[in-house]
């Protein structure tokens, strides 16, 4: 009952009939609410609205060798304990799938879609979904998988499962041949990361453990605003990648993507693009006072600082073939680029 009605009741009314009409003289008796009614109501009033849920699922998948075995459980459970303990998620929410788990917890297609219909009949359209894939994929010329224990989901499988989840979906695919999933399950209120850029990338990756030491400190928060961003963690777990495979004088075979536009092209952490603007917004943790999101002036400030970063990284390495004189010119260049974007950054940080 609206309680901007009250005035319009006759004091008479009892329960949607007329009372029979009081003697004359008599004052009628007043209107007593239920005393259960009466509480309902209350409730009604007092009872805060549904806060945003967070859900997450990850999955270590099967792994091959005991060494994998014991470096993807690792990586796992280290996510597990992140999202517990620094992002606050409630335990109820969170599922690990592993290789090597009883027949409930085992990284099998069955139990994949058991735990998302799940998800599914408790999520509304202000949820957030982080699910987070961790192990070896494959792609055969005309799909990719992610190895489970047994039969494997290909990616127009997951993008299946995933289909008409109400809320935000972050999907992380961390796995080698993880391209062609970020193709496949672009679209609308969701965030896609692949470990690879391109369907030739299918040796082992490292990027599972580079984007979970970016939730893990403070250094993947790169606007200072106390929080980690989804576009934060990419972004750091990117150059994390990177740096892993210069430091130790190889080629690198992977280099993640992120979309979050919908139309599946997905680009990299280092420059102007129509993807980072919603992930830059998209955090695991809850909301805390005070904390500005990531504006967009900010964002193609980050992503300029990334590229610059870049690019003094590869001139390092091409510094033996070039002449003194012109190495030490683009050195000078990058230097004083990257010195202007860090004020603008700081300035951006305290406005």
């Amino acid at each position: 009952m609206n309680t901007g009605d009250r005035g319009r009741l006759s004091p008479d009314c009892r329960g949607g009939s007329l009372a029979p009409p009081a003697r004359r003289g008599l004052k009628p008796a007043p209107y007593k609410r239920p005393v259960a009614a009466t509480i309902v109501l209350l409730l009604a009033f007092s009872l805060p609205a549904r806060a945003e849920q967070r859900f997450a699922l990850i999955i270590s998948g099967a792994a091959g060798s005991p060494q994998y075995a014991e470096q993807y459980s690792q990586w796992a459970t280290n996510l597990q304990t992140i999202l517990i303990e620094r992002m606050k998620l409630a335990r109820p929410r969170l599922t690990v799938l592993r290789d090597g788990a009883g027949a409930e917890n085992a990284a099998t297609a069955g139990n994949v879609r058991r735990t998302l219909g799940a998800i599914r009949k408790s999520m509304v359209r202000g949820d957030l979904l982080l699910i987070v894939l961790i192990g070896h994929g494959t792609f055969d010329g005309m799909d990719a998988k992610f190895n489970l224990v047994g039969p494997d989901l290909e990616s127009a499988e997951w993008a299946g499962l995933i289909e008409g989840l109400p809320g935000q979906v972050v999907f992380v695919n961390t796995a080698s041949a993880s391209f062609p999933f970020l193709e496949r399950l672009a679209g609308p209120r969701r965030i896609v990361i692949s470990a690879t850029d391109t369907i030739a990338q299918r040796f082992d990756t490292v990027f599972a453990e580079y984007f979970i030491k970016a939730l893990q400190g403070d250094a993947g928060d790169l606007d200072k605003n106390g929080r980690i961003s989804m576009w934060e963690a990419f972004a750091a777990a990117t150059d994390g990648v990177r740096r892993h495979y210069q430091q130790r004088g190889q080629l690198a075979t992977e280099r993640g993507l992120l979309d979050d536009s919908g139309d599946g092209v997905g680009h990299d952490a280092t420059g102007s693009s129509d993807d980072g603007s919603a992930a830059s917004r998209i955090y695991l943790d809850e909301a805390l006072p005070g904390a500005a999101p990531t504006d967009e002036v900010l964002l193609q400030l980050l992503q300029k600082r990334a590229a610059l970063e870049t690019e003094a990284d590869e001139l390092k390495i091409r510094r033996s073939f070039l002449p003194p004189a012109e190495y030490q010119k683009e050195f000078e260049r990058i230097m004083i680029e990257l010195a202007r974007v860090a004020r603008n950054i700081r300035q951006r940080v305290k406005s």
